[in-house]
């Protein structure tokens, strides 16, 4: 098929930033596209060749919005599965395919099949509701601490408690859920993973990952993370299972954690492009977003290697801060070697609300992330 510069078009489900970073690539190809999102103000807007606003859960829109598709994709997983499925069965090619989206959407579901299918992860049970949660715990069946975690809708931090005592768990959602092993871990790492139909598949280089300790969100991304050779060669082992394991299509973000004992166990997974991959627009040869590309289209998939140390900010809302948008001292952040701003084109900030990211770029990793240090400083994401 001719992708370029034709009447092939490309659908997107979602029009947020990631969205938004995938058209730069399909606009340096060629490639048309459509994109679906609930908001008039979605960032993908002023890039994509056709833009409709509509229910990305509701079943008539996205199969409508999927029929005036040659290939469709996402850039979120919540997306009515059941439409995927349908536009599937009557030719519409869905890549990641609606039986991974289905795996991976609640995670009871997705942490069965790691079990199933012997993937190491953390112990877990899985609970219909707080109240069969609440009696485990009664009964002791379940010990503080304990991860929370809601099968679905949890997303940047969202979704995900640790429980200490029975105080944590009063404020806790009311749906179906699990409860993990809380892991003593020295690292929290992820691996992006590529693989196209033909089953061609590419990891990219381990990432190191740094949490906010109150909005328990990534703040830093390291790349390549502070690790032994051999812990990395075996989270790029333990992701390549993972994905040819879900068979999925396209790029797969597995979040690992290294154990005190350096065993790599399965966190999650996300089947699209990720705030772990985006280092790899400034550091790596093929980034994440036109690896996605190349990945859904069955196009030879590019290297993964990176041309030099990436570590990745993210700019987020400050949390005093609610309105239209401003960057503060991003001029000065600017005037440094190495460091790119990307704006996602959300004008209005509240706190903790990802807004952009910024890449810092060095042969040294560890003289990027002191440089990175002083950018998360300098910067601040504030209201007018």
């Amino acid at each position: 098929m001719n992708y370029f510069s034709s009447s092939f078009t490309l659908g997107i489900l979602g029009g947020g930033q990631l969205g938004k970073m995938l058209l730069y690539e399909t606009r340096k190809y060629d490639i048309k596209t459509n994109v679906l999102d609930p908001s008039a103000e979605a960032p993908c807007r002023i890039a994509c060749d056709h833009f409709e606003q509509g229910d990305l859960m509701d079943f008539d829109t996205v199969y409508a919005f999927g029929k005036k598709a040659d290939v469709l994709t996402f850039e979120i997983e919540g997306v009515n599965v059941d439409a995927l499925e349908k536009l599937e069965q009557e030719g519409i090619t869905v890549y990641p395919s609606s039986e991974t989206l289905r795996k991976i959407q609640d995670k009871g579901v997705q942490k069965q099949f790691y079990k199933e299918h012997k993937i190491p992860t953390s112990p877990f049970k899985r609970y219909k509701d707080k109240y069969h949660l609440n009696e485990a715990i009664v009964r002791k069946e379940l010990h503080y601490p304990f991860v929370w975690k809601s099968c679905t809708g949890g997303y940047d931090g969202k979704g995900v408690s640790i429980i200490r005592d029975a105080e944590d768990v009063i404020p806790l959602a009311e749906g179906p859920c699990i409860a993990e092993k809380l892991i003593p871990f020295k690292n929290e790492l992820a691996v992006i993973v590529a693989r196209n139909p033909r089953g061609e598949v590419r990891t990219y280089p381990v990432v190191e990952m740094e949490f906010h300790p109150e909005a328990n969100q990534v703040e830093y991304v390291i790349c390549p993370a502070r690790i032994e050779p051999k812990v990395a060669e075996k989270a790029r082992a333990v992701a390549k299972q993972v994905s040819e394991t879900f068979e999925h299509v396209g790029l797969l973000a597995v979040e690992l954690f290294q154990t005190e004992d350096d065993e790599i166990l399965v966190n999650e997974v996300a089947p699209r492009p990720h705030n772990s991959g985006h280092y790899s627009i400034e550091a790596s040869y093929t980034n994440q977003f036109e690896q996605h590309l190349r990945a859904i289209l069955d196009l030879p998939l590019g290297k993964t290697d990176s041309k030099v140390g990436g570590i990745m900010v993210n700019l987020v809302g400050d949390e005093a801060h609610t309105g239209d948008v401003k960057y503060e001292n991003i001029e000065k952040i600017m005037a440094m070697d190495g460091v790119t701003p990307h704006i996602y084109g959300k004008k209005q900030t509240r706190p903790f609300r990802k807004m952009g990211h910024v890449t810092i770029i060095d042969e040294d990793i560890n003289q990027a992330r002191k440089v990175a240090e002083t950018v998360k400083k300098t910067i601040r994401v504030v209201s007018e």
